[in-house]
Formats: C-alpha cells, sequence, structure tokens
C-alpha cells in the first residue's frame, strides 16, 4: 500500500478501499471534494507511470493530465474535457501501453454527502494479448484460458459451444458439461441477452466487438449483471472458425456501490421460488396504487426491505421514505415521535418539533411492528388514513399531510383485533393490500441463490473474493430450518467466512449451534421414523390376529392390497 494523506476518517476510508482494489490488482485512487488526490494504489502507479509520493495532495486533473475526466466522476465540470468511453489508454514508464477499463464511483459520508470519488483501472491487455495469440486447438492456451478468473466461452460458426472454462461455471451456475455441444443462445437468457449476438456476427465479419452492462439469468434463475466482450477464432491458416467470449461478473463491483452510496434496487429481492413469485408479482401491481399496504412475515423475512422496494419502483420514489419502529420506542414517546408536538406541549418543548409524518410529506412511512402501536395512538392514526390529517402534540391546529402508509408486522393482526388488542376499524384500513411473505423454510429453492448472494455481498464489504460452498456445507444449509429466517442465514454466512481462511466453506466453519439442531432434529426423525414403524407393525399384527391370520381378509380391513400387505410384513419382518 503507497503512501495516503491523513488525518480525517475520509481519508482512511478512501484508504481501505483502494487497498482492496490492490488485492485484486486493479488501479485506484481516490480524490476528496476539492479534486486532491489522497491515496493511490501500487497498481494503479505501475500501470500509469505516476509515483504515489509525488501525487498526494495535487489535483488529479494535473496529474492525469493525458486523460479526460470520467463522465461519472461527480465533480466534473461543464468545461471539463471528459471521455464517453470507459476504455483508455495509459502508457507506463517503460512505455509500455495498457489499454483499461475505467470505472468511478462517488464516495459518501455517512450523511450521503458525497466527499470524493473512487476511480478504478482494470487492465486487460495481458488477456487481449493471450487471446489475440488464440488457436482454435491449442490445448495449452485453453488450459490457462480455463485458470483466468474471468469467464470465457468458444462457440464454433454454427453457434455450438465448443469450449467452457471454470469461471463461466462459477458465473452461470451450468457445468461445462451440460453445455458442450448447444447453442451458446439457449444456455445465456436475460433481458439484454440478445447482445451476444455479437458473438455470431465477430465469426463472420471478423471483428471484435464488445457490450455495455447486461445481465445473464443463471442456471438457479438468479440475474448477474455482466460486461462482455467477442472475438473471431482463427485456425493456422487465418480462417474464421468460430468466435470467444469474454465475459466479467459485475456482482461484487454492484455490491460495493451499494455499500458505498448506501443505495437499494428492486432486484436485491431475491428468489425463484412460487412464494417469492407470487410476492414479485403482487409487488409489481401494488407499488403502481396509492393504496395502504399490510406486510406480514415473521421475523427476518425482509419486510422492511419488502417496504423499501414498493417505495423505490413507486411514483413517489423521489420523495422521502421514513421508517418507524412502533416496537421500539416508549409508548409515552410515541405519539410526539410520529406526530411531533407544539411548543409548550411540555416541560422542556421550547420550540414546534416536526414528527415523521411530516418528514414523509409526499413519500412513504413504514410503521414497523404496527401490531405493538398502543390502543391510544391507534385512533390518531385512524384519523391520519381517513382525512390525510392530525394534531401534534399540544396543538390546536391539524397539519395535513399527503404520506403513503406501509406497515409491517410478525404478529396476526386480524387475531388481536378479533381479541380486542387491535382496533378492527383500522385493521380494514391497514389491510386494503397484502402482501404475506414466506419463511425461509418454506422456499428452499431459494437458498442456494441466497446463500451465493450474501457471499457476494460480503465480499464487497471485505477483501476477499467470494466463497465457494462445499458439498456437505451446502447440505446442512438446505436441511436447517431457520428459525431466525434471511437474517439469520446472514449471520450464519458472515461467521462461516469469518472463520474459513481458503476459498472453501466446509461445514466445519458453520456455527456450533447450527450442527447441534440439526444432529437434534435428526435424532427427532429417527425416533418419530421407529414410532410411526413400530406402530404400524403393531396395527398388522392385531388386524392379523382379528381376521384370523388371514391376509386376504387383513388387506381389505387395512385397506391395502394382498400385494402391499406382503411387502409390508416382509419389510416390519412380521412372520409370513
Amino acid at each position: 500500500m503507497k503512501k495516503t494523506l491523513t488525518g480525517d476518517r475520509h481519508n482512511i476510508m478512501c484508504a481501505q478501499w483502494v487497498q482492496i482494489m490492490e488485492q485484486l490488482n486493479i488501479g485506484a485512487f481516490t480524490i476528496d471534494r476539492r479534486r486532491k488526490i489522497t491515496s493511490l494504489n501500487s497498481t494503479a502507479e505501475s500501470m500509469s507511470g505516476v509515483k504515489s509520493d509525488e501525487s498526494i495532495g495535487r489535483d488529479c486533473r494535473e496529474v492525469f493530465s493525458r486523460i479526460p475526466c470520467h463522465l461519472k466522476c461527480p465533480f466534473a465540470e461543464d468545461d471539463t474535457p471528459s471521455a464517453g468511453s470507459p476504455v483508455v489508454e495509459l502508457i507506463d514508464n517503460q512505455g509500455t501501453r495498457h489499454v483499461v477499463t475505467r470505472l468511478a464511483a462517488p464516495l459518501y459520508d455517512r450523511r450521503r454527502n458525497i466527499v470524493g470519488c473512487l476511480t478504478v483501472f482494470q487492465d486487460h491487455s495481458p488477456i487481449a494479448d493471450l487471446i489475440n495469440r488464440v488457436n482454435y486447438e491449442e490445448r495449452t492456451l485453453k488450459i490457462i484460458l480455463d485458470n483466468l478468473d474471468i469467464g470465457v466461452f468458444a462457440v464454433n460458426k454454427g453457434g455450438h459451444i465448443s469450449f467452457f472454462n471454470t469461471a463461466a461455471e462459477l458465473i452461470s451456475g451450468y457445468n461445462r458439461r451440460e453445455v458442450l455441444g448447444r447453442k451458446f443462445d439457449s444456455i445465456f437468457r436475460g433481458e439484454r441477452v440478445a447482445d451476444f449476438m455479437r458473438l455470431s456476427a465477430s465469426t463472420q465479419n471478423a471483428e471484435a466487438r464488445s457490450s455495455g452492462k447486461m445481465e445473464i439469468i443463471t442456471h438457479e434463475d438468479e440475474k448477474i449483471p455482466i460486461r462482455s466482450e467477442y472475438m473471431p477464432l482463427r485456425n493456422e491458416l487465418g480462417n474464421i472458425v468460430g468466435g470467444l467470449a469474454m465475459f466479467q461478473d459485475l456482482t461484487v463491483a454492484q455490491h460495493m456501490d451499494k455499500v458505498i452510496s448506501d443505495r437499494i434496487a428492486f432486484h436485491q429481492m431475491i428468489g425463484k421460488s412460487t412464494a417469492m413469485r407470487k410476492v414479485f408479482a403482487m409487488v409489481n401491481v401494488v407499488a403502481g396504487t396509492e393504496s395502504t399496504v399490510l406486510i406480514q412475515g415473521s421475523t427476518g423475512t425482509g419486510k422492511d426491505l419488502l417496504a423499501k422496494v414498493i417505495h423505490t419502483i413507486s411514483k413517489r420514489a423521489h420523495k422521502p421514505f421514513v421508517k418507524v419502529n412502533c416496537a421500539s420506542l416508549p409508548h409515552n414517546l410515541l405519539e410526539s415521535e410520529l406526530f411531533g408536538y407544539a411548543r409548550g406541549a411540555f416541560t422542556g418543548a421550547d420550540k414546534d418539533k416536526p414528527g415523521r409524518f411530516q418528514e414523509a410529506d409526499g413519500g412513504t412511512i413504514l410503521l414497523d411492528e404496527i401490531g405493538d402501536l398502543p390502543l391510544s395512538l391507534q385512533a390518531k392514526l385512524l384519523r391520519v388514513i381517513e382525512d390525510k390529517e392530525f394534531y401534534p402534540l399540544g396543538g390546536r391546529r391539524t397539519m395535513k399531510v399527503d404520506v403513503r402508509i406501509i406497515s409491517a408486522t410478525n404478529r396476526d393482526l386480524e387475531n388481536l383485533a378479533a381479541e380486542k388488542e387491535f382496533r378492527e376499524d383500522l385493521f380494514y384500513r391497514l389491510n386494503v393490500l397484502r402482501i404475506d411473505l414466506p419463511e425461509l423454510k418454506e422456499r428452499t429453492d431459494d437458498i442456494p441463490i441466497l446463500i451465493r448472494h450474501i457471499l457476494k455481498r460480503l465480499s464487497a464489504r471485505g477483501e476477499e473474493k467470494p466463497r465457494e460452498i462445499s458439498e456437505k456445507a451446502m447440505e446442512m444449509l438446505l436441511n436447517y430450518d431457520y428459525p431466525g429466517n434471511i437474517r439469520e442465514l446472514e449471520n450464519i454466512l458472515e461467521h462461516a467466512a469469518v472463520l474459513c481462511q481458503a476459498d472453501l466453506i466446509d461445514k466445519d466453519h458453520l456455527p456450533p449451534y447450527v450442527r447441534k439442531r440439526l444432529a437434534s432434529r435428526r435424532r427427532k426423525q429417527r425416533i418419530q421414523k421407529t414410532e410411526s414403524r413400530n406402530a404400524e407393525k403393531e396395527s398388522i399384527i392385531q388386524t392379523l390376529e382379528q381376521c384370523g391370520g388371514n391376509r386376504t381378509l387383513a388387506a381389505k380391513t387395512l385397506g391395502v392390497n394382498r400385494t402391499t400387505l406382503w411387502r409390508k410384513m416382509k419389510k416390519l419382518n412380521i412372520p409370513l
């Protein structure tokens, strides 16, 4: 790690990101809001020929005078030259030419103010040189390609896949044995997957082509953001015999952007199970309306995330999203927190204070754990829903607000209403549109996708590349019942990722309580199976005794045919 400016938290954060890029062999540098370079790693130094000691504290436009500013730089001015393409050329001190892909992202502080910018350089020149030398039948180079961390696959002139490297397997979720010989457009699916047709064009006119960001849908139906490049393959005579595609998984970069800017997107709701498909379909309908929404689900199922998704894709997306946890605040403070208070309302109230409803005006308010809202405030909430107005605590004038209400709970509001613990009229006003989030044990098909997604997100927070899961560890995770749902799965994987020092998470890296709970569950299943077997054996013996040993009559009494009875008697060691 090279020299960095020191002093404030921003520079410490910048240094951490630049160091992460260093571990990935990616050049990176950061600037502050004055466009002064605050950190520069060794990879960027070797690519650009710029010395760290000579650049720290200097204006980035002066240091990188030969490189136009990136379009996404938050500090770019109207008169600043900028490059529309993310691909730029750098020349190091030895005169070596580097063709690099450049990306930029703003850096935010805790208040979401832009405090700097991170720029990364990824050198694809060595890979490009290798690809230019690829002969369609050279096994040695295929072995090299198989060890790259970028997905690579080759097709013949008919578009059938003839080579599929290990990274392509990891990114797409397909085993190479499944795809070799198949048409590439039958494997890769997605909204912009038509861009892969440029690969076919490369096999016809000998031109290398590239695409911008696109998404593919993996074998497990997970959407993966990628960037791809295509080029023709030639034989020893120079004739085009196929095409080659390189594609890079942008998931970690996307998660890094999420960590930096705290953005949220709809695709972060992960799932392919029938239950989650119904939820996604419901969300798309609900988001386009102004009706109140009730989200019900157990703890850890993602109710607050779902509420944020509804807001993000609604007409109110550019207005405030305010969350209030009705269970975390004392009842005597909850009214002033929700509705604010007027000056003089109580001792110490020396000025008016707006409540959370006023903060959410024009946007959406999430009332989390609504089942814990005291009855004394439920009438006031009902008036907000019906009349869009309320009195602040101690106030004499009503306040008008335009707020969409989303409520969430892990309790059964219908039963609470029946037991007079929740206002029935308020329940019906909240329950206009209702979404029930399934527990994780009810959507086991989603667990492998969620594991992959969570591990990639964890790698974006640290310095490691995404880890894989061993078969034994995956088997345990698939059979666990997750009383804490997705939140518990996240905690389990974070525990395993911290303990695992290799690339593969094994069962021993999982928390001990998971292994103990599974062992206890299996013991109970064995006991239940034994008890069930003994009960069935006793029933057959008693029936045979009642029928005087007549198997035909016994089978009829038991509701099975004679052959089935004979098989059961043999299996249960009943004398034939």
